[in-house]
């Protein structure tokens, strides 16, 4: 990649387990994370803002260079650390990822707020106050949803 290209493309990317198998928990959850963590950062110009999750599901606060293929590497993490659960600290087959992902871009500005809702994930979950559009990972076609941002609710169509 050119040394001139300024880019600032911010992420969040949420996945789940397989028929949402509550497995993240305990030192599968830590282990787990400690691994995404490290494979995440192992790609050039890829800085991980938050890591978070429930036992069934992880989200991720990243900004990335624009050469990064999404789906590529998203795959990468979850098949890695799959395998890493699987084989080297379990010794049996413990953790599966459901097919899919969801991916959000956002500004810089709603950075704050992104990396606040990844990190804090029991307490959003536990007080209802989850944001719909971080938690997808199927795309309803031709549903309206309201899109929620930091400050304000617009409606918009997923398309």
């Amino acid at each position: 990649m050119p040394r001139n290209v300024y880019h600032e493309i911010n992420l969040h990317v949420v996945w789940r387990t397989k028929n949402n198998a509550s497995v993240l928990v305990d030192v599968v959850e830590k282990r787990c994370h400690d691994y995404l963590l490290h494979r995440a950062i192992q790609l050039p110009g890829v800085r991980v803002h938050g890591m978070g999750g429930m036992p069934d599901h992880i989200h991720l606060a990243v900004s990335v260079p624009p050469t990064l293929l999404i789906s590529e590497w998203v795959g990468q993490l979850k098949g890695a650390s799959a395998h890493y659960i699987n084989h080297e600290i379990c010794n049996r087959r413990v953790l599966e990822w459901q097919t899919g992902y969801g991916v959000v871009s956002f500004g810089t500005r709603d950075l704050p707020w992104v990396v606040d809702y990844v990190r804090n994930q029991e307490s959003h979950h536990s007080s209802r106050t989850v944001q719909d559009r971080l938690e997808r990972i199927e795309q309803d076609d031709d549903v309206e949803n309201p899109v929620k941002t930091g400050c304000t609710t617009e409606k918009s169509r997923v398309v």
